[in-house]
């Protein structure tokens, strides 16, 4: 059973599908699985495998569906000699703990605007696993010369391309464009998308300015909520390489759970009912 679990895992994987691993790591008296029993939940409800059945399989398969949410780990354990396992008939009389763990591809981060900030954070951002993409509209710019640990190089409209793309859900985009009109095309196409991460470089007061435009075209509060701005940590970073080391430490934080995800209700920036930082 668990060659198919990890066959799963690995087509998972390769398709950019992250899923959630639960095994048994201990087990004590009788028990429906041993130790090392593994099943693979994926967002969508699927599972491959199993940890023996009954009510607590349907609640760690609830908590590993939460876990790909959160991107935390979780070491939960059962009792079967209690009345949780009665209401499955599952009397075993005894204990087990299971691991739960989000196993996420390399994620992709895609780099909008290919000039010195893009270009420090790609060079860095590659060397602790991710997945690199670069959009801009000059060749000059985003070019394997430039970016060669890129798995991906788009040289085109930055509004009209991003419009057209289907990124995943687990996708990182940081909007580092060359001006306001490339960085307000690009946030109105990627504003709506439930992203891992979305993150805008600019002053307080180029961002109020962009929120105020797209809150006239009619984006909802809630999306602009999504959009990490100012971009990165306060490290107080001055130059491009420390402007890249500042948005990477960022996008590590939200990958390991540390700073809210885009979509929390607090949001990463407070904004005011018309769009505006504050």
């Amino acid at each position: 059973m668990n060659q198919q679990v990890f066959a799963a895992l690995a087509e998972a994987l390769a398709r950019g599908e992250s899923v959630a691993l639960v095994t048994i790591v201990s087990a004590n008296g009788s028990t429906p699985q041993r130790v090392g029993a593994k099943m693979l939940v994926y967002a969508d409800g699927r599972t491959v495998g199993t940890i023996g059945g009954g009510c607590y399989e349907n609640d760690a398969f609830w908590k590993a569906r939460e876990i790909l949410k959160t991107g935390k780990s979780q070491l939960v354990r059962y009792e079967l000699n209690d009345d949780f396992a009665e209401e499955s008939g599952l009397i075993c009389g005894g204990q087990m703990e299971v691991h739960i763990d989000p196993i996420e591809p390399a994620p992709r981060l895609y780099v909008i605007g290919a000039g010195h900030v893009g270009y420090h954070l790609a060079r860095m951002a590659s060397e602790v696993g991710f997945s690199i993409h670069v959009v801009d509209d000059r060749e000059k710019f985003a070019s394997a010369d430039r970016f060669p640990t890129a798995a991906e190089i788009v040289v085109d409209d930055i509004g009209e391309w991003l419009a057209r793309a289907e990124l995943p859900d687990s996708s990182y985009v940081v909007v580092v464009t060359r001006g306001h009109r490339h960085d307000l095309d690009a946030l109105r196409a990627l504003a709506p998308k439930d992203l891992r991460y979305l993150g805008l470089i600019g002053s307080r007061a180029k961002i109020a300015r962009i929120a105020d435009a797209l809150t006239a075209d009619g984006m909802p509060a809630e999306e602009l909520r999504r959009v990490h701005a100012p971009i990165g940590l306060d490290i107080g970073a001055v130059s491009p390489a420390e402007i890249a080391v500042s948005i990477l430490a960022e996008m590590i934080a939200v990958r390991y759970g540390k700073v809210d995800r885009p979509g929390a209700t607090a949001g990463p920036m407070k904004w005011d009912r018309l769009g505006a930082p504050r």
